[in-house]
Protein backbone atom coordinates (compact mmCIF):
# COMPACT_ATOMS: atom_id res chain seq x y z
CA UNK A 1 0.00 0.00 0.00
CA UNK A 2 1.51 3.55 -0.87
CA UNK A 3 1.35 6.26 1.94
CA UNK A 4 -0.04 9.72 0.99
CA UNK A 5 2.51 12.34 0.51
CA UNK A 6 2.17 15.80 2.11
CA UNK A 7 5.13 17.72 1.54
CA UNK A 8 6.46 21.26 1.40
CA UNK A 9 9.69 22.49 -0.10
CA UNK A 10 11.67 25.76 -0.33
CA UNK A 11 13.79 26.62 -3.06
CA UNK A 12 11.08 25.19 -5.84
CA UNK A 13 11.91 28.57 -8.35
CA UNK A 14 14.81 27.10 -9.14
CA UNK A 15 16.49 25.22 -11.67
CA UNK A 16 16.73 21.80 -9.81
CA UNK A 17 13.43 23.02 -8.07
CA UNK A 18 10.98 23.20 -10.46
CA UNK A 19 12.48 20.10 -11.68
CA UNK A 20 11.74 18.52 -8.65
CA UNK A 21 7.79 20.45 -8.55
CA UNK A 22 7.17 19.00 -12.21
CA UNK A 23 7.78 15.23 -10.74
CA UNK A 24 5.85 15.62 -7.82
CA UNK A 25 2.45 16.64 -9.37
CA UNK A 26 2.96 14.03 -11.16
CA UNK A 27 2.84 11.27 -8.59
CA UNK A 28 -0.37 9.27 -7.51
CA UNK A 29 0.86 9.46 -4.09
CA UNK A 30 1.15 13.14 -3.47
CA UNK A 31 -2.07 14.58 -1.28
CA UNK A 32 -0.86 17.96 -0.76
CA UNK A 33 2.05 20.08 -2.01
CA UNK A 34 3.14 23.44 -0.26
CA UNK A 35 5.67 25.62 -1.37
CA UNK A 36 7.20 28.24 -0.02
CA UNK A 37 9.29 31.40 -1.63
CA UNK A 38 9.85 34.75 -2.52
CA UNK A 39 7.68 34.14 -6.15
CA UNK A 40 5.31 31.77 -7.02
CA UNK A 41 6.17 28.91 -9.33
CA UNK A 42 3.76 29.16 -12.66
CA UNK A 43 2.94 27.02 -14.71
CA UNK A 44 1.73 24.10 -12.55
CA UNK A 45 -1.40 22.84 -11.13
CA UNK A 46 -2.48 20.35 -9.10
CA UNK A 47 -5.25 19.47 -6.77
CA UNK A 48 -3.27 19.57 -3.62
CA UNK A 49 -0.89 22.56 -4.41
CA UNK A 50 -0.20 25.44 -1.80
CA UNK A 51 1.75 28.61 -2.58
CA UNK A 52 2.62 31.30 -0.26
CA UNK A 53 5.36 34.10 -0.17
CA UNK A 54 7.38 33.65 2.67
CA UNK A 55 10.74 35.94 3.64
CA UNK A 56 13.45 33.17 3.84
CA UNK A 57 15.12 34.83 6.61
CA UNK A 58 12.37 34.75 8.55
CA UNK A 59 10.88 31.56 9.73
CA UNK A 60 7.93 33.43 11.26
CA UNK A 61 6.70 34.41 8.16
CA UNK A 62 6.24 30.54 7.10
CA UNK A 63 5.83 28.67 10.53
CA UNK A 64 2.33 28.49 10.15
CA UNK A 65 2.07 26.79 7.04
CA UNK A 66 4.45 23.92 8.19
CA UNK A 67 2.32 21.57 10.12
CA UNK A 68 0.66 18.69 8.68
CA UNK A 69 3.68 17.62 6.24
CA UNK A 70 5.95 15.15 6.60
CA UNK A 71 8.50 15.45 4.22
CA UNK A 72 10.76 18.45 3.67
CA UNK A 73 12.64 19.28 0.49
CA UNK A 74 15.12 22.22 0.27
CA UNK A 75 16.66 23.20 -3.15
CA UNK A 76 17.63 27.12 -1.43
CA UNK A 77 21.10 28.11 -2.77
CA UNK A 78 22.75 30.73 -4.19
CA UNK A 79 23.31 29.91 -8.35
CA UNK A 80 26.76 31.77 -8.40
CA UNK A 81 28.17 31.27 -5.39
CA UNK A 82 31.49 33.74 -6.81
CA UNK A 83 29.03 36.31 -7.68
CA UNK A 84 27.81 37.28 -3.71
CA UNK A 85 29.85 38.04 -0.78
CA UNK A 86 30.74 35.49 1.69
CA UNK A 87 28.63 36.51 4.45
CA UNK A 88 25.59 36.35 1.92
CA UNK A 89 26.32 32.71 0.69
CA UNK A 90 26.41 31.68 4.33
CA UNK A 91 23.02 33.55 5.14
CA UNK A 92 21.27 31.98 2.07
CA UNK A 93 22.75 28.26 1.46
CA UNK A 94 23.23 27.61 5.17
CA UNK A 95 21.56 29.80 7.69
CA UNK A 96 18.16 29.99 5.85
CA UNK A 97 18.40 26.20 5.14
CA UNK A 98 18.77 25.37 8.50
CA UNK A 99 16.40 27.78 9.83
CA UNK A 100 13.49 26.09 7.80
CA UNK A 101 15.01 22.65 8.93
CA UNK A 102 14.09 23.39 12.69
CA UNK A 103 10.85 25.11 11.83
CA UNK A 104 10.34 21.78 10.11
CA UNK A 105 11.25 19.41 13.05
CA UNK A 106 9.65 21.57 15.16
CA UNK A 107 6.21 21.35 13.00
CA UNK A 108 6.51 17.56 12.96
CA UNK A 109 8.19 17.11 9.75
CA UNK A 110 9.85 13.57 9.57
CA UNK A 111 11.80 13.78 6.12
CA UNK A 112 14.29 16.27 5.23
CA UNK A 113 15.48 16.24 1.88
CA UNK A 114 18.53 18.89 1.24
CA UNK A 115 20.48 19.73 -2.13
CA UNK A 116 23.95 20.43 -1.21
CA UNK A 117 27.02 19.52 -2.91
CA UNK A 118 29.38 16.58 -3.77
CA UNK A 119 32.64 17.26 -1.60
CA UNK A 120 30.78 18.63 0.82
CA UNK A 121 33.18 18.45 4.03
CA UNK A 122 32.99 20.41 7.52
CA UNK A 123 37.35 20.64 7.55
CA UNK A 124 37.55 21.01 3.75
CA UNK A 125 39.64 24.43 3.36
CA UNK A 126 37.05 24.73 0.71
CA UNK A 127 34.68 27.72 2.17
CA UNK A 128 32.10 26.57 -0.27
CA UNK A 129 32.40 23.02 0.52
CA UNK A 130 32.70 23.50 4.38
CA UNK A 131 29.84 25.73 4.47
CA UNK A 132 27.92 23.10 2.75
CA UNK A 133 29.34 20.23 5.06
CA UNK A 134 29.04 22.70 7.78
CA UNK A 135 25.05 22.70 7.39
CA UNK A 136 25.32 18.85 6.96
CA UNK A 137 26.54 18.49 9.85
CA UNK A 138 23.97 20.75 11.80
CA UNK A 139 20.78 18.75 9.94
CA UNK A 140 22.39 15.79 11.12
CA UNK A 141 21.61 16.84 14.88
CA UNK A 142 18.18 17.58 14.43
CA UNK A 143 16.82 14.33 15.15
CA UNK A 144 14.81 14.18 11.61
CA UNK A 145 13.62 10.24 11.10
CA UNK A 146 14.74 10.07 7.63
CA UNK A 147 17.66 12.74 6.53
CA UNK A 148 18.38 12.69 2.52
CA UNK A 149 21.47 14.40 1.45
CA UNK A 150 21.84 14.95 -2.22
CA UNK A 151 24.89 15.96 -3.48
CA UNK A 152 25.71 15.98 -7.18
CA UNK A 153 28.64 16.93 -8.93
CA UNK A 154 28.17 19.81 -11.88
CA UNK A 155 24.55 20.15 -12.54
CA UNK A 156 23.61 20.23 -16.33
CA UNK A 157 20.87 22.80 -17.39
CA UNK A 158 19.40 22.91 -21.21
CA UNK A 159 20.76 26.65 -21.27
CA UNK A 160 23.57 28.63 -19.93
CA UNK A 161 21.99 30.85 -16.98
CA UNK A 162 25.28 32.63 -15.83
CA UNK A 163 27.55 33.52 -18.44
CA UNK A 164 30.80 32.36 -20.66
CA UNK A 165 32.19 30.38 -18.03
CA UNK A 166 28.79 27.92 -17.38
CA UNK A 167 28.57 27.95 -21.19
CA UNK A 168 32.04 26.54 -21.61
CA UNK A 169 31.63 23.87 -18.39
CA UNK A 170 27.74 22.98 -20.43
CA UNK A 171 29.96 21.88 -23.47
CA UNK A 172 33.04 20.42 -21.87
CA UNK A 173 31.82 18.26 -18.76
CA UNK A 174 29.41 15.67 -20.59
CA UNK A 175 32.23 14.87 -22.60
CA UNK A 176 34.50 13.53 -19.47
CA UNK A 177 31.89 11.33 -18.15
CA UNK A 178 33.56 7.95 -19.54
CA UNK A 179 36.85 9.02 -17.85
CA UNK A 180 34.96 9.31 -14.71
CA UNK A 181 34.27 5.41 -13.50
CA UNK A 182 34.76 3.56 -10.58
CA UNK A 183 35.38 5.54 -7.15
CA UNK A 184 34.91 8.61 -9.31
CA UNK A 185 31.76 8.29 -10.98
CA UNK A 186 30.48 10.64 -8.34
CA UNK A 187 31.86 13.03 -9.90
CA UNK A 188 29.59 12.73 -13.31
CA UNK A 189 28.17 15.91 -14.43
CA UNK A 190 24.02 15.32 -13.89
CA UNK A 191 21.16 16.37 -16.24
CA UNK A 192 19.29 18.77 -13.84
CA UNK A 193 15.71 16.75 -15.17
CA UNK A 194 17.03 13.80 -13.81
CA UNK A 195 18.38 15.00 -10.47
CA UNK A 196 14.99 16.80 -9.95
CA UNK A 197 13.51 13.77 -11.14
CA UNK A 198 15.08 11.51 -8.40
CA UNK A 199 14.90 14.06 -5.62
CA UNK A 200 11.12 13.86 -6.34
CA UNK A 201 11.09 9.64 -6.04
CA UNK A 202 12.96 9.47 -3.15
CA UNK A 203 10.37 11.05 -1.24
CA UNK A 204 7.97 7.63 -2.29
CA UNK A 205 10.83 5.75 -0.70
CA UNK A 206 10.41 4.44 3.52
CA UNK A 207 14.35 3.82 4.49
CA UNK A 208 14.24 5.87 7.81
CA UNK A 209 18.45 6.85 8.88
CA UNK A 210 20.67 9.48 7.03
CA UNK A 211 21.60 9.05 3.32
CA UNK A 212 23.79 10.69 1.14
CA UNK A 213 22.91 10.32 -2.58
CA UNK A 214 25.45 10.63 -5.34
CA UNK A 215 25.62 10.46 -9.28
CA UNK A 216 24.46 6.53 -8.93
CA UNK A 217 21.30 6.82 -6.61
CA UNK A 218 20.21 9.86 -8.96
CA UNK A 219 20.51 7.19 -11.99
CA UNK A 220 18.96 4.38 -9.87
CA UNK A 221 15.97 6.41 -8.67
CA UNK A 222 15.11 8.70 -11.65
CA UNK A 223 14.83 5.42 -13.25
Amino acid sequence: MTRDLNIVMLGATGAVGTEVVSTLVTMPELASLTLLGRREVEGISHDGLRQHKADIFDPASYMMHLRGHDTAICTLGVGEPSKVSREDFVRIDKLAVLDFAIACRKSGVGHFQLLGSIGSDASSRSFFLRTKGELEEDLKTLGFQRLSLFQPSMILTPENRYGITQALTLWGWPKLNFLLTGSRTKYRGIKVATLGRAIALNTRVDKPGVETLRWNEFQALSG
